[in-house]
Parts: C-alpha cells; structure tokens; sequence
C-alpha cells in the first residue's frame, strides 16, 4: 500500500481574511474595465497600490449575463463596500454597458468624486493591417 503524500496549505487559505478586511483609505483611485463579455472594478490607493477588486464574473454571473449593466452595478458595490474611502477619483476604460452603471453605483455609494477620466486607448489609425493573401 503506498505512503500517503501530506498536502502542505492549499490554494485558497490565504486569500479569504485578506478580502474581508481591506485597507480603509481616506481618498483613492477607483478604475472600471468595461469590456462587452466582464466589467472588472479595481480599487486603489493614490500610489496605485491595489486595495480592493471585483468583476462581474467574481459576483457570480456567468456567461453573457457578465456584459449586463446590472451585473456592472454588483461588481462595484462589492468592490467599494469594504474601502470605506471619501474621496475618489474615477477612471473608466472600454466600451461596455456597464460603464454608465458603474459609475451610477459610486454616485450612489455616497463618496464624493474629484473627477472622472475616461481612459479608453484610442489607436491613431493603429498597426498596418497583415498583407492582402493571393486567391
């Protein structure tokens, strides 16, 4: 019969305390990554040190139900209950649906916003294109 292997830790220990008692900072940088499948917000300090992140797809939704407003909405309340910031300023990237909700979400949270950015990278006419293929 063959020795059993001891496991040492596992994955997910370190991972649940941290994400319950986050940094509480008094003014931040709130980034939302609207994208049309997940919308991802990211919650840091001015340095830009992450504090605290969720997504559409960390709250639960799955599949195309990541792109909706709604699921936009969830994904920031989640990331800036545990903050507790005043002040922030807020950066949105992307062209998803759930830009607008998003930022409705940290109106409604009660902090006050310096100033929203709007960080989408636009290409000036971009990378040339692949040769035409011969037919």
């Amino acid at each position: 019969m063959a020795k059993a292997i001891p496991r040492i830790g596992s994955r997910r220990t370190g991972r649940i305390g941290s994400r319950k008692s986050a940094r509480r900072i008094p003014r931040g940088v709130i980034h939302v990554q609207a994208s049309f499948n997940n919308t991802i917000v990211t919650v840091t300090d001015v340095r830009g040190r992450v504090v605290s992140w969720s997504s559409a797809g960390t709250c639960g939704f799955k599949g195309p139900r990541r792109g909706t407003p709604f699921a936009a909405q969830t994904a920031t309340r989640n990331a800036i209950r545990t903050v507790g910031m005043q002040r922030a300023e807020v950066m949105i990237k992307g062209p998803g649906l759930g830009r607008d909700a998003a930022l409705r979400a940290i109106r409604r949270s009660g902090i006050s916003l310096t100033f929203i950015r709007d960080v989408t990278p636009l290409p000036h006419n971009g990378c040339r294109p692949p040769k035409k293929r011969r037919v």
